[in-house]
């Protein structure tokens, strides 16, 4: 095939459409306001000022662009550097610079969880400010944010122990060549005894004397590691880069092993999950959430309280363990965090049967809510009737179609690709924000009569 005769331009330029979602998005936010929260963010985590200054407002432009998109971090140094209208959302029309995939990863690490819900309270305030969202109305409901792991089964877990230990031993070199070297023998063993588990052990006191065996290994190679490291340590091995890492990821299995051996043994002498159980290796600090749903009575991961502000926007908070947001707690907690960021209490209230008690209502009548839509339980009549409590059931019924749509491909509230709880909790925020500002760049379109592109 015949080349061109002239060379085509690599330096295109194009207008803008007025009408690109991002480009709009862009123009509503008030950008100085965003920098001033993230500033707050950071002068709280770093130690000091010092080094160059950040790019708060590219960084958060990506942010944002990450959230509405669902993007990894290359894929969106790939649009920020190549796609005119992400350009344009960052800041960066301007200039040729553009944040690599590092940059943007530190950013998103930096701002955590607590950070991206600064931003989405921004974008719902907004929502207030231009009568898109009404304060007035609140209806609240908890969920599960599931963590993106195999079901925690006892072999499963020994399995995975056995994988990691090994391919951590590995990396760190010299210091645990003779850990390695010394347990040859055992995890030949354990690999045996996890094929005899999935493949011949068929009755339930056959797996259990096959576990009980894959324990006992599992319990030695974790003493004879826990020995290796600490070898590492007074022999003052120099390790560097990724040894380090896996050193460090090696003490952390360490740790967590040791608490689940315990945990394995009370399962298999009583059949019965212990209390706090360790679900899973690399992540020890997620819980399991009994749902009670049809198909799926547990999930895995993290709770969080949802709130549903009236005209659909959400705000959420990240519960720090199990018991934090129980339903007849968070009943009363939804309010309390509603009037400190909008300043006074909802008109209207409602909430499952979950949170419902005479003690709740009283309380949240105390704190000025006048319509209280707790569903009862029972026969107990409601303390709100006809056109008040017809209305709440409805806010009820469309806090679940939020719930649903936040977990939706779309914006990966669940299962996220996230590899520690804050980094859960820091997804789980970042799809009420893609959520928030989807809706009010529509919304505000709308009001336009504008039809959006992109």
């Amino acid at each position: 095939m015949q080349s061109e005769l002239l060379p085509r331009s690599k330096s295109p330029s194009i207008p803008i459409a007025d009408n690109h979602r991002l480009v709009q998005l862009t123009d509503i936010l008030d950008w100085e306001e965003l920098q001033q929260r993230a500033q707050q963010i950071r002068r709280a985590k770093l130690k000091n000022a010092a080094g160059r200054p950040p790019h708060l407002r590219t960084t958060l432009g990506t942010m944002v662009l990450r959230a509405i998109r669902k993007l990894t971090y290359r894929e969106a140094e790939d649009l920020v550097q190549y796609y005119a209208p992400a350009r344009y959302l960052c800041g960066l029309t301007e200039t040729q610079w553009t944040p690599d995939f590092t940059t943007i990863q530190d950013f998103a690490e930096l701002m955590g969880e607590e950070g991206v819900r600064l931003i989405n309270q921004y974008v719902v305030q907004l929502a207030v400010k231009h009568k898109l969202a009404n304060p007035k109305i609140l209806v609240a409901d908890t969920t599960a944010q599931e963590a993106a792991i195999p079901y925690p089964n006892e072999m499963g877990l020994m399995a995975g122990f056995l994988r990691s230990v090994a391919a951590a031993a590995a990396k760190v070199g010299q210091g645990l060549k003779g850990f390695m070297q010394q347990t040859v023998s055992q995890f030949r063993a354990a690999r045996h005894k996890a094929r005899e588990y999935r493949l011949f052990a068929k009755s339930k006191e056959s797996k259990d004397q096959v576990m009980g065996q894959m324990l006992t290994i599992v319990e030695k190679l974790n003493e004879h590691l826990g020995k290796a490291l600490g070898a590492t340590v007074t022999q003052g091995a120099k390790l560097r880069k990724y040894a380090i890492v896996a050193k460090n990821k090696l003490g952390q299995l360490l740790d967590t092993m040791s608490k689940l051996v315990p945990q394995i043994r009370y399962w298999i002498r009583t059949g019965k999950v212990a209390s706090g159980k360790i679900i899973s290796l690399h992540i020890p600090q997620l819980y399991s959430i009994v749902r009670g749903k049809v198909g799926k009575a547990v999930e895995f991961g993290l709770s969080w309280g949802i709130r549903r502000v009236g005209g659909g926007y959400l705000l959420a908070t990240l519960a720090h363990n199990r018991k934090e947001l129980q339903d007849t707690k968070y009943a009363l907690r939804a309010v309390n965090e509603h009037i400190a960021l909008f300043g006074s209490a909802p008109r209207s209230y409602a909430y499952d049967r979950g949170g419902y008690s005479v003690e709740n209502v009283c309380a949240l009548k105390k704190l000025g809510v006048k319509e209280v839509g707790l569903a009862p339980r029972g026969g107990t009549p409601w303390s709100v009737s006809g056109p008040a409590r017809e209305g709440l059931i409805r806010e009820r019924a469309l806090v679940e179609a939020g719930i649903g749509t936040l977990k939706s491909s779309r914006y990966g509230f669940t299962r996220p690709a996230a590899r520690s709880t804050a980094m859960m909790g820091a997804c789980g925020q970042r799809a009420l924000l893609g959520f928030n500002a989807n809706k009010l760049v529509r919304e505000l379109a709308e009001g336009k009569n504008l039809r959006l592109s992109g």
